[in-house]
């Protein structure tokens, strides 16, 4: 019973119990005395009635004060053959009343046993809840699973972008739901289990609830933390409660949502053999592939862990498809956002393919974020429609934190920073293998005081020595700034350091761009019921220890030379960069340009149109710096398994 129904059922309770002790009270109350119809009419021809009411057969009447014993009610069953009773009350002059025929005996009856089945119905109500429902007595055992029905709000392919080859193989399962004769007269048979794997916010959950929109068979939807509890033994239950409700529905689709909940790695937890969620994942593996048949109950589960689930998870036979649900490219990021500003009004000027190319790197839980906070800028300003400025500001806000207005920097402090952003912005400008610059700005945002962003062109996946090289040398930019405009250093390069020196470390141990050669050095130790890296071992000897670092100071220092060349060159343009800084507080990459333009003569936005193949560059297309760009872009964030550098450099607050 769902909340409702014991809603309901509570105030019929509630109800009859008052109609039952109202009646008890109205019974008591009555001290009305039985008398034969004799009697009565004696009464009546003597004078000692008052007042009568007939009820059909009944008649009600009370004596007057008068007659002996005083004034009393009474009542009797009178004939209705008997012609002359009413001319003897009217002789008599005694009030007469009449009212509407009353209960049946039925009703009668059941008024007079309705305590006796009230009582029943009361333990009959609790004995139920002890069995099952609700966190009562007896029922943890029983699955928490939801069963989603044709009433609720489907989502459907329609409503899932920017994942298209991730919709096929649920696409295919629906089909065999629909007509599985298709596949099964070849021999074919339904696939066990689909497992949607991909980095958080790319639509996974989704991508289920569209499965349930389109499907029409039972759709059970559970968490992975859903099984567990604090008594043992409860996930394994559960887990053949869900089963066997699947089975009572076959075909039927399940849903886990986050399986590394119950379906990590085993061995590797403090508990052993013995441990709660262990037992839990045995449950798990032999019903989806146990001696049992589960034919026609299909599990589809999402995880953004697949890598510290269980081996026998894995095999064939149980989740025998693999979904990777990965960060959308352009034409995903384009179809994403025009589903989430299907019930926005646009302003004319809004281009979702411009939007699109603006958002590398968005998952698409990022793109919606985008979209609303687009939506309620425009709000905040009582537009009618959501323009491209609004865009532009949610885009900074998410990509940059919040502005911090209320705090004031001095004019020292302000100097400080705009040189510092200015060394940063000059050499992203100059260097052809670097991302274009898209924004610079000296206002304080999220935990940075300032902050220079670059945004790449397309969506990249792998990364050139070429290009590191160029983001090492972007990072060490500010802090030759300071020294050569203001002879001093501060802690604004932090943050930079930190970064460049991280990635200079994983030039070298990682990915091979080292005089070392192409080797690796340091091996991961995972501890897996934690989840995460938790120690490195060292496999390689002291002595090459030394020369990694060695390595890593020259590749640092190589970008730190590269920086302070540009800089030392272009000092008038990076002094002139920096005083419009001060004086306008953001400049526009194309703006930025102009700048350049004018002191060197050189269009270094048209320069990076070409990458020279020998200097192991490839082709780019990048739009003229002849006016204000639309196109915002955000730092790439890995899509490839190795993390790459995040092209965005910021003063520390």
């Amino acid at each position: 019973m769902n909340s409702t129904v014991k809603r309901a059922l509570l105030w019929v309770v509630i109800i009859v119990l008052v109609f039952l002790l109202w009646s008890l009270f109205q019974t008591t109350k009555s001290t009305s005395d039985l008398i034969p119809f004799s009697t009565f009419l004696d009464k009546v021809n003597t004078g000692q009635v008052e007042k009568v009411t007939i009820r059909g057969d009944e008649i009600h009447g009370e004596t007057k004060a008068t007659a002996p014993g005083g004034k009393r009610e009474f009542h009797l069953n009178s004939p209705s053959t008997y012609p002359d009773m009413y001319n003897q009350l009217r002789q008599q002059k005694v009030i007469m009343e009449f009212e509407p025929k009353g209960d049946t005996p039925f009703i009668t009856a059941l008024i007079g046993w309705a305590p006796v089945l009230f009582l029943i119905g009361l333990w009959i109500f609790f004995m139920r809840q002890m069995q099952a429902g609700g966190n009562k007595a007896l029922s943890f055992g029983k699955s928490k699973a939801k069963l989603l029905t044709g009433t609720a709000k489907k989502v459907t392919f329609k409503d899932v972008a920017g994942v298209d080859e991730a919709k096929l193989e649920p696409h295919e399962i629906i089909e065999f739901l629909k007509e599985p004769q298709k596949f099964t007269k070849l021999g074919g048979k339904i696939p066990k289990g689909v497992l949607l794997m991909g980095p958080p916010g790319t639509g996974k959950t989704l991508l289920a609830r569209a499965i349930a929109g389109e499907a029409n068979a039972p759709f059970f939807s559970i968490s992975g933390s859903d099984f567990v509890e604090m008594f043992v033994g409860v996930g394994a239950s559960r887990v053949r409660d869900l089963f066997e409700q699947g089975k009572k529905n076959a075909p039927c689709i399940i849903f886990i949502d986050e399986i590394d909940a119950v379906g990590r790695h085993r061995g590797a937890g403090l508990g052993g053999g013995h441990d709660e969620r262990e037992q839990t994942l045995n449950q798990l593996l032999v019903e989806m592939d146990g001696f049992e048949s589960n034919d026609g109950v299909i599990l589809v589960a999402a995880t953004n862990r697949p890598d510290v689930l269980d081996p026998a998870l894995l095999r064939p036979g149980r989740f025998d498809r693999r979904v990777v649900v990965d960060l959308p490219d352009l034409k995903g990021r384009e179809g994403i956002i025009r589903v989430h500003t299907r019930t926005i009004p646009l302003a004319e000027d809004v281009d979702p393919t411009v939007l699109a190319r603006g958002t590398p790197g968005f998952s698409g839980a990022d793109l919606a974020n985008l979209v609303n906070e687009a939506a309620l800028n425009a709000a905040r300003y009582d537009k009618k429609k959501v323009q491209q400025v609004d865009f532009e500001f949610a885009k900074d806000k998410v990509l940059m934190g919040v502005e911090r207005k209320s705090l004031v920097m001095s004019d020292r402090e302000k100097r400080n920073t705009a040189y510092h952003e200015s060394g940063h912005t000059i050499v992203a400008a100059i260097l052809p293998a670097a991302d274009p610059l898209h924004k610079v700005t000296i206002i304080p945002r999220g935990r940075a005081l300032g902050l220079t962003q670059q945004l790449p062109v397309e969506d990249k996946y792998s990364y050139s020595r070429r290009y590191l090289d160029s983001m090492l040398a972007v990072l060490m930019g500010g802090r030759i700034a300071e020294e050569v405009f203001l002879n001093e250093i501060t802690t604004g390069a932090g943050n930079d350091l930190e970064r460049a020196s991280a990635m200079a470390r994983r030039m070298v141990c990682e990915w091979g761009m080292s005089d070392l050669g192409p080797v690796t050095f340091g091996k991961k130790e995972e501890a897996i019921f934690l989840g995460r890296e938790f120690a490195q071992h060292q496999d390689f000897s002291e002595a090459t220890a030394v020369k990694i670092d060695e390595e890593v100071r020259r590749i640092l220092d190589k970008a730190y030379a590269t920086a302070k060349e540009i800089i030392t060159n272009n000092k008038a343009s990076l002094d002139k960069i920096a005083r419009k800084l001060l004086e306008r507080e953001t400049l526009e990459g194309w703006e930025v340009n102009q700048i350049l333009i004018e002191e060197t003569g050189t269009d270094y936005i048209k320069m990076k149109e070409y990458y020279p193949e020998e200097a192991g560059g490839e082709k780019m297309t990048i739009a003229p710096g002849s006016g204000p760009s639309t196109d915002v872009q955000s730092p790439a964030p890995p899509v490839s398994p190795t993390p790459a550098p995040v092209p965005t450099s910021e003063r520390n607050s």
